[in-house]
């Protein structure tokens, strides 16, 4: 198999790649072969197998009630939660670009997922499933896995506590043991709902909520490896069949996985759900990426994860989960990083994680049937509670008032409209005040020209009076335009202006065609303009709006300072003589002519 990075830059394609088109398809199979499994996704297994086997199951124990619990809050119930952690599981295991993720279904995928149930019924979510992860398949083939980088941090610690609040939020009816009131909002699900219970049955299902949460938060401390969330549901449940409480079960499951069903997908039915398939693919794919990335700096000595291989993965993880009934799924942080910590070293643990959940499909679904609801929402809300890293989101808000309003904007948005849109918002935010941060750091500084004394009619002038030396620092792009255009502006007192343009890192469009402007308004204006130090980087976009071409000659582009300078006193000295000595100096001139070089 071929090694090439398919992460890496896009190979460039040559004058004689375009003479042999040959060379171009070789390319491209080699991208698309490097996004395929190999046989180095199980280096190492022949040692490692029995700890993979062991994390495998591992992470099924905490994996099973989660599964359920997600399935239930999505609107599709437990059973659809249980197919897509075997399915999407097992394909993202073989398929994905990394070793350690575990995917399934997550507590953010559910959020997105309630306003489709509501709106267009359960019978959509699989194909929405579908159409998703087509799309996520597309992103990972085109090479877009490593735009998560850019993702900046506040943004993703504010869509987490955001995604922990409204997970927490929707467990308020399966708490109660009272029905969802109406409506997709999960604030307003729940106050409607605090509005409408039965507090008199709500007392059994809260009783095994705070039996849950209690045995959540005290066994990890009196043992760290018990499997407190498993634990919790077994003892929720065998209270609640030995009081024979009156509280809501999962019910009846399946006891074995559906057959693969191919949806009715037509014309009307992908532009009716495209949004919603092109919502969840951006929740995927974001959070997939975001998972492996947490477990590749849990486990540095392992290969790290290839980003586009794993949007391909994830999609068709997506696809299958979708055929099979199943939910939309992505990598499931909690899980991975528990498949890191029990020591997982190859794909195997993730795959045998799907094996055990499968098992409990034919082997245990009787039983699982009996588990209270109001002991997975104690499993979710001490999840949803583990999300919100108090001291994560403390040291953003010290950090300054950008990333405070980032963070904020971001958890906000999540809570109160949806996770797609409070990332792109928070994103929003945070390139806004980058931008005011990089304008704020360029400038426009004055500098003195070197004094030069000439005798002009017996008098001693200063040439330095008619020169104006000025240093354009850091960006010059639309940002900053209307400040740059206001400051340069205020030159009437000379006869010419150097502008050194060497400190200038960026230079857009906008800001090439401000310096277009400013020229032609000097040279209007009689003030000889003179350009030096333009970077070749940004010479084509200047040429492209015309700054070369208002300058009055071709030879006022310079690259070293003491030639422009130069050039500039020989401009005054010449203006001069044919003034005369009667011309006060700072006095603004009249137009000029363009001056030969």
């Amino acid at each position: 198999m071929s090694t090439a990075d398919p992460d890496g830059p896009a190979p460039r394609v040559t004058s004689a790649a375009r003479a042999h088109p040959g060379a171009l398809l070789v390319a491209a199979r080699r991208r698309f072969t490097a996004l395929a499994p190999r046989r180095d996704d199980y280096t190492g297994l022949a040692r490692s197998w029995r700890r993979d086997l062991l994390a495998g199951l591992t992470v099924a124990i905490v994996a099973l009630p989660l599964a359920l619990g997600f399935g239930v809050s999505s609107g599709l119930g437990a059973a659809a939660g249980l197919v897509t952690a075997v399915v999407a599981g097992a394909v993202a295991a073989v398929l994905g670009g990394s070793h350690l993720q575990v995917s399934g279904p997550t507590g953010a995928m559910t959020v997105v997922l309630l306003p489709v149930v509501a709106r267009f019924g359960p019978e959509s979510v699989p194909v929405v499933a579908i159409m998703a992860g087509g799309i996520v398949v597309l992103a990972g083939v085109l090479g877009l896995g490593r735009l998560v980088a850019y993702i900046p941090w506040p943004v993703v610690e504010g869509f987490t506590v955001g995604i922990g609040v409204v997970i927490a939020l929707q467990q308020v009816p399966l708490a109660l043991g009272t029905p969802a009131a109406h409506g997709t909002n999960a604030a307003l699900v729940a106050a409607r709902t605090l509005t409408a219970v039965d507090w008199s049955a709500a007392v059994a299902p809260l009783a095994l909520v705070a039996l849950s949460v209690a045995l959540l938060v005290v066994l990890p401390r009196v043992r760290r490896g018990l499997p407190a969330s498993l634990v919790a549901v077994v003892v929720a449940t065998l209270v609640a069949e030995l009081a024979h409480l009156d509280v809501d079960r999962i019910g009846a499951l399946p006891r074995s996985l559906p057959a693969p069903h191919v949806p009715v997908i037509d014309a009307t039915t992908t532009s009716v759900l495209f949004s919603s398939a092109l919502a969840v693919a951006a929740l995927a794919a974001l959070e997939s990426l975001l998972s492996a990335h947490v477990a590749d700096g849990m486990a540095d000595d392992l290969p790290r994860t290839r980003p586009n291989r794993e949007l391909v993965g994830q999609g068709l993880a997506n696809v299958a989960s979708g055929l099979f009934g199943g939910l939309p799924a992505t990598g499931a942080i909690a899980r991975t990083a528990v498949n890191v910590r029990s020591g997982a070293r190859t794909r195997l643990a993730a795959l045998s994680h799907a094996a055990v959940l499968a098992g409990v499909v034919y082997l245990a679904a009787s039983w699982v049937g009996r588990i209270p609801l109001a002991a997975l929402a104690a499993v979710l809300l001490v999840t949803a509670a583990r999300m919100v890293d108090v001291s994560t989101a403390a040291a953003i808000c010290r950090s300054g008032r950008s990333g405070a309003t980032v963070f904020v904007a971001t958890l906000v948005v999540t809570v109160v409209f949806d996770l797609v849109l409070a990332v792109e918002v928070g994103v929003a935010v945070a390139a806004v005040l980058a931008l005011r941060a990089v304008a704020r750091a360029s400038g426009l500084h004055r500098e003195d020209a070197p004094d030069e004394v000439v005798h002009a009619d017996d008098e001693r002038v200063l040439l330095h009076e008619h020169i104006a030396v000025y240093r354009i620092d850091g960006a010059l792009f639309f940002a900053d335009v209307r400040r740059f255009l206001d400051e340069i502006a205020l030159v009437s007192d000379v006869r010419v202006v150097v502008l050194r343009l060497s400190s200038v890192s960026v230079l857009d469009t906008s800001g090439a065609h401000a310096l277009a402007q400013i020229v032609a308004d000097l040279q209007h204006r009689g003030i000889v303009v003179l350009l030096k130090g333009l970077r070749p980087q940004h010479r084509r976009v200047v040429e492209s709006v015309g700054v070369l071409d208002v300058l009055a000659h071709e030879h006022h582009l310079f690259d070293d300072l003491d030639e422009a300078l130069a050039h500039a006193r020989s401009h005054v000295r010449r203006e001069r003589a044919t003034m005369g000595a009667a011309a006060s100096p700072g006095t603004g001139p009249g137009p000029t002519k363009p001056e030969e070089p």
